[in-house]
């Protein structure tokens, strides 16, 4: 096994498992392959098939308590709430900026997640929005460090107001000390690159 994918999958893990004020949601990873057979995420082992209008992705489900575990006036282990994804394709540009975004949807809350990796060499500015039904629309900044290892930038949750179908997401990557030259967009209802 290579021991540069088990460091990357160690630290995001780590990343993953900290609180950092409501920005990070749970481990609840899923995505799209990016058709060519060891993209991003599933390269991390992170992600699988979906599509924009596809199929949404669940998280994992726990395992069933054992008799053992769950008897007489012993409860058996939580069970996690289902989280629900719909996300675009991975996306890169030029310049070394790889992106996907997804709308999460999960016990009666949505909010956008983009995962990201930027090789760029340079700190990167993105703006991640959500935009749901009558107009609503949550928006983030994330900043963006430099270098191989991926990250993720994620709304704040809020009260679902419509169908899943109705809220979309759209990250934008951009230099901020170059009078925001936008370097990716990725949205989650973004078309497979090769499509249409």
């Amino acid at each position: 096994m290579n021991l540069r994918l088990i460091g990357i999958g160690t630290g995001v893990l780590i990343i993953l498992s900290l609180p950092l004020a409501g920005a990070i949601a749970g481990p609840d990873f899923s995505g799209r392959d990016d058709g060519k057979g060891g993209g991003l995420f599933s390269t991390l082992g992170l992600s699988g098939p979906s599509g924009a209008s596809g199929p949404s992705r669940t998280s994992p489900a726990p395992p069933a308590p054992s008799a053992a575990s769950a008897g007489p006036g012993r409860p058996g282990p939580a069970e996690r709430p289902r989280t629900d994804s719909r996300c675009g394709p991975e996306l890169s540009s030029p310049q070394g900026v790889e992106a996907q975004t997804c709308v999460l949807v999960g016990e009666g809350q949505t909010w956008g997640r983009s995962y990201y990796r930027n090789t760029s060499g340079r700190a990167l500015e993105a703006v991640l929005a959500v935009m749901g039904p009558a107009g609503r629309t949550v928006q983030i900044r994330c900043a963006v460090g430099e270098g191989d290892e991926p990250g993720l930038c994620e709304t704040p949750k809020e009260e679902s107001a419509g169908a899943p179908e109705s809220y979309s997401a759209v990250a934008e990557f951009a230099v901020p000390d170059d009078e925001g030259r936008l370097l990716l967009r990725s949205g989650s209802n973004s078309p497979v690159p090769g499509d249409g």
